[in-house]
């Protein structure tokens, strides 16, 4: 009986992942733009305001090289630092060699409250991979990056909008920037208008600053 009950919340769960994967990419594919229909000038508006927010503390702090150190910005503050206690992202980038991240970081859709409770998202804690290292470069080396499929995770455009909806529909990491706590500093704008930049951007050809 065990056994089966077992069997039966893990086909749940998967069936549960699959539905969510399928809702958002029908969600992706409503957001997308046809390319060419937003100018260039308008696509390096938009790629302003990507920049805002993907430079900012809240998104940038988890994209850091192969040092693996995380960085953070706890509750009441606003500048970025090196991650207290010592913590070490590892090889694994989940702190498997020393204190995982999700010791502290649960996995959990419930809102991140009380602040300074350490933060949370739908899916398990990590640093971004390496190859996908944000932070301490400009606006203009994040764009040729994001637009690059061998340096994005091999996405196209409508990939990089897709994703922005896989995450949010796991509760992930991206939509909780704009939640993570009282007392915390968020990226500008909101989730939303993140995604209608993303395919402005893309319908504009990707274009990025000189």
């Amino acid at each position: 009986m065990q056994r089966s009950l077992i069997v039966f919340v893990l086909a749940a769960s998967a069936v549960a992942a699959l539905t969510g994967i399928v809702a958002a990419k029908d969600e992706a594919a409503k957001d997308v733009l046809p390319p060419g229909s937003v100018s260039r000038a308008e696509g390096l508006e938009a790629w302003k305001r990507i920049e805002a927010v993907v430079t900012h503390p809240r998104c940038a702090n988890c994209h850091v090289d192969a040092k693996a150190i995380p960085i953070w910005t706890p509750a009441g503050e606003t500048k970025p630092r090196p991650h207290g206690m010592n913590i070490h992202g590892g090889e694994s980038r989940i702190g498997t060699e020393a204190i995982p991240c999700s010791t502290c970081h649960m996995t959990s859709t419930q809102a991140n409250e009380p602040a300074p409770a350490p933060p949370r998202a739908g899916i398990d804690w990590q640093l971004a991979p390496v190859a996908f290292i944000w932070f301490g470069k400009s606006g203009a080396e994040i764009c040729a990056q994001m637009k690059d499929p061998k340096r994005n995770g091999g996405r196209d455009a409508a990939g990089l909008v897709g994703h922005l909806r896989h995450d949010a529909s796991l509760s992930g990491f991206i939509p909780r920037g704009w939640a993570p706590g009282a007392g915390r500093s968020t990226p500008p704008g909101t989730f939303e208008d993140h995604v209608k930049d993303m395919a402005m951007w893309g319908a504009a050809g990707q274009p990025c600053p000189d």
